[in-house]
């Protein structure tokens, strides 16, 4: 593969109009190469705000070459550096290029105004250098690059102090003769034609790049007939990660509480994939292969019909209903998954061809119509081992649910909802695994200190419902599957619900089962109206 800085070069020159992206720290840097882009724009306000500092060369070259050092590392597309004035006279030109092409960065852009430089789009001075002082940084840069293909931008700024077209030409020709690789033709108009006059009378002699951050308006198309070369999206990242992080802040603020925006924001696990995390856990497995104990595993039951749903699952089961552009399982699995388990087994059975998502294992209750939930989960008796989650196939929940148990450290721990009682009052027909517990909700923080432990399940005076969702620590797994083994063996289990599973472990007074509270913020679909429901779920 070419270097970055010769990718650089081939933009330059290429017939077609290119385009770079903004980015100002490693992490943005990945997104622009994750959506497609063919180069990245360091910018040089970008960079000064994520600081926190203003765009007037408060932040040093070394500084901002630290930061370009982490986004280079980050990335495989090349990147132009917004050097402001090149930090200086022709010297501390030739220490920033030297240093540039140390951390292959591709090119760096320079503009003719006086050190230290106001950004072009404010108030501030927009004072012009002498032509020929800034040529001679230009030279300086050129003699400096180690790189063969590294590239100098002249960022022309006439237009900008409003000196016109002709010194702008004047300009660009002189920078062009000193060895400037491309010319940058800036202008904070709201139209381009400043930028289209530059164009007809440039006449082609060398590649121009444009910045249209105030003429967005303008069809890229213009740009193309026009001859220009390269296009830079300027400073929409660190913008629209302002608006984001206002708005997030702004929430959890008022709310006092993360339930409002935990599913609106990137999730842990997509963080930590932008940070290779798969990739050191691959190098830990090569290089500690004696590492920590194997990972949470899930098991879910997802062999019914839901024959209440009628002809909406006459060729598939309910598991595998849409919702909103996906399964019903495929967005209880991504839930799944987002906390942290891959390792996840679907007990299929009515249709079972139907379920075929990609990442699960599946296995297979081939008597589903003849026999209950307990047979489905003996059917995955070759994982019921180590740490385990157990749900029903036809539920949806936040992620906090899921995490709440994740973080118990009960051996048995099932999620119950206090706000049972609204649940039966809107659907009286609908069958609700209540259960009564040590100790009813009393409205405090979730997580509480005081264990709660399940009394009864199936039981009158209830204290909330079981969701359909539990954790297993390896203790429990094992106390689990026994049980299991013991009714299969006892023809037990034809039948039989997981809640009976659980009456028959609440014999055993050695044996407690925790509970973990929650305050609804899930449903399970049975009907067509709970589908209904579960479109607008989030």
């Amino acid at each position: 593969m070419k270097s970055k800085a010769a990718r650089f070069r081939s933009m330059l020159s290429s017939p077609d109009l290119e385009f770079i992206m903004e980015a100002h720290n490693g992490l943005s840097a990945k997104i622009v190469e994750e959506t497609g882009f063919k180069g990245i724009w360091a910018s040089g306000l970008s960079i000064s705000a994520a600081l926190g500092v203003r765009d007037n060369n408060e932040a040093s070259w070394t500084q901002v070459v630290d930061v370009l050092e982490f986004m280079s590392d980050a990335t495989s597309i090349p990147i132009m550096l917004d050097g402001d004035t090149g930090y200086g006279n022709f010297n501390n030109m030739r220490r920033l290029v030297h240093k540039l092409c140390q951390r292959d960065i591709a090119a760096v852009c320079i503009e003719d105004k006086l050190f230290p430089k106001s950004n072009s789009l404010g108030s501030g001075d927009q004072s012009l250098a002498d032509i020929d002082e800034f040529c001679g940084k230009i030279k300086a840069g050129k003699d400096s690059q180690t790189n063969e293909n590294f590239s100098v931008v002249a960022r022309v700024e006439a237009l900008i102090a409003g000196w016109g077209l002709d010194e702008a030409l004047r300009r660009a020709e002189a920078y062009r003769a000193a060895g400037a690789d491309a010319i940058l033709m800036h202008s904070k108009k709201s139209h381009p034609n400043e930028i289209l006059a530059f164009m007809k009378e440039w006449a082609n002699r060398g590649p121009v790049v444009i910045v249209p951050t105030t003429y967005y308006s303008t069809p890229t198309e213009r740009f193309s007939e026009a001859g220009v070369s390269l296009v830079i999206w300027a400073n929409h990242n660190l913008r629209a990660a302002m608006t984001a992080m206002r708005a997030t802040s702004k929430r959890i603020f008022e709310d006092q509480s993360l339930l409002d925006v935990e599913d609106q924001v990137a999730s842990v696990k997509e963080i930590f994939a932008s940070q290779g995390v798969d990739e050191l856990e691959a190098a830990e497995k090569r290089y500690f292969p004696a590492g920590p104990g194997a990972p949470t595993k899930a098991v879910v039951l997802a062999a019914s019909r839901g024959s209440s749903l009628e002809r909406l699952t006459e060729d598939r089961p309910k598991c595998m209903l849409d919702i909103r552009g996906q399964p019903l399982l495929r967005r209880l699995l991504d839930t799944v998954n987002e906390c942290g388990i891959q390792d996840v087994t679907v007990v299929r059975g009515y249709k079972k061809e139907a379920v075929d998502l990609i990442g699960i294992k599946t296995v297979d209750n081939d008597a589903f119509e003849t026999t209950g939930e307990l047979a489905s989960l003996i059917c995955a008796r070759n994982d019921l081992d180590g740490d385990l989650v157990l749900a029903y196939g036809d539920i949806l929940f936040r992620r906090y649910v899921l995490d709440t148990l994740l973080g118990h450290s009960a051996d048995i721990v099932l999620a119950v909802d206090t706000r049972f009682q609204e649940r039966i009052k809107a659907s009286p027909h609908k069958v609700a695994d209540l259960v009564r517990c040590s100790r009813p909700f009393r409205g405090d923080y979730l997580g509480e200190e005081e264990r709660v432990l399940l009394a009864d399940i199936g039981a009158e005076n209830a204290d909330g419902e079981w969701i359909g969702l539990a954790k297993f620590s390896p203790k429990g797994t094992e106390r689990l599957r026994a049980e299991l083994e013991a009714m299969a063996a006892n023809d037990g289990l034809q039948r039989q619900r997981l809640p009976d599973l659980f009456s028959r472990l609440l014999q055993d007074a050695s044996l407690e089962i925790d509970v973990a509270y929650i305050t609804g913020h899930w449903l399970d679909v049975d009907d067509v109206f709970d589908l209904a429901e579960a479109r607008s779920f989030s």
